[in-house]
């Protein structure tokens, strides 16, 4: 595992690089796989968890939208929750569908706001993808049209919403063995 110290001016050294990084720099390495801790150079106190949010909250700035906000305000709303529940609240499929629909008509909502559609045709697209999604007319829809604009407007995809489950229950698990170790040596 990976040693991280933050020292009092807010900098952050590697421990086996012997160098001085960023935020980007830690992210980099957890998305390639290494398992990181951070240490607060001048407590000694463990503080991953809060270097992990900062590191959410980067990536939401620059992203607009990176992580859904429904999933967002369930991790707060979770806050009290073991890891185990909280697990399973953010896993039930029927919200998750309700994050998809909520999430394309956040987008669909904001591409009108930016002028990119009009309302009427945002109302259509509304229809489209959200409010009869079980027996479609096939001969009214244009596939391929639907999933170049869905692409185009960085909405994402099933695979992408899975791999960001499969992400999500990864660190979730990682949390519950931190809290499991602290707890035992606490």
């Amino acid at each position: 595992m990976l040693t991280i110290k933050r020292y009092p001016n807010r900098k952050f050294y590697d421990t086996e690089e012997k160098r001085y990084i960023t935020l980007e720099d830690i992210s980099a390495r957890i998305r390639s796989g290494r398992e990181i801790q951070v240490i607060d150079q001048a407590s000694g106190e463990e503080i991953t968890s809060v270097v992990l949010s900062q590191i959410i909250f980067e990536q939401e700035k620059k992203r607009e939208g990176f992580i859904p906000r429904s999933v967002l305000t369930g991790l707060v709303q979770a806050g009290g929750l073991t890891m185990a529940r909280m697990r399973r609240a953010l896993a039930n499929p029927l919200d998750l569908i309700n994050q998809i629909d909520e999430e394309i008509a956040h987008r669909i909502d904001l591409l009108i706001k930016q002028g990119e559609l009009a309302e009427e045709e945002g109302r259509l697209w509304r229809e489209k993808l959200l409010d009869d999604i079980s027996e479609p007319d096939p001969s009214s829809i244009d596939e391929s049209e639907v999933q170049r604009l869905l692409d185009e407007r960085g909405v994402p995809s099933s695979g992408d919403l899975e791999a960001l489950s499969k992400q999500l229950e990864e660190l979730m698990l990682k949390l519950e063995e931190l809290e499991t170790k602290s707890e035992g040596s606490g």
